[in-house]
């Protein structure tokens, strides 16, 4: 008889450089693509908007709480002193941003009294930001 010997083929390798590198890729893209805002630290509830833009530019912020309080960059101000510090920032540039950010249970006339105080200081861009409602 003839003896007849079989070549046993190596066992298959998994080369793990590629995966790893594959997982680093995606986790490098999660982290470039997650939007990292930084929210002050005057808690507010928004109101909700189906249709939301996002702001890119600097903005000058105005918070009001659900019992009335108007905060700017986490100072508690009074409507004149909201006046003349938004006076001071705002200067000689009318077409610099200003935000509005008031909880969604607050009375719509002291939102419109901020808003109205905002515009005699000289903004002359005004915005209510909203929470997206999906």
């Amino acid at each position: 008889m003839l003896d007849i010997k079989y070549k046993r083929k190596p066992d298959a390798l998994l080369n793990m450089t590629p995966i790893i590198d594959i997982v680093f890729l995606l986790l490098i893209f999660f982290l470039l693509s997650t939007n990292f805002m930084t929210q002050e630290g005057i808690n507010v509830k928004l109101p909700l908007a189906e249709n939301t833009a996002p702001q890119t530019q600097e903005e000058i912020t105005v918070y009001i709480t659900h019992e009335g309080l108007v905060f700017l960059k986490n100072e508690k101000l009074s409507d004149a002193q909201l006046y003349t510090k938004l006076k001071s920032l705002i200067g000689d540039d009318p077409e610099r941003l200003v935000t509005v950010k008031a909880d969604r249970q607050i009375v719509l006339n002291r939102v419109v009294k901020v808003m109205d105080i905002i515009k005699n200081a000289g903004a002359g861009r005004l915005c209510i930001a909203t929470e997206r409602d999906f």
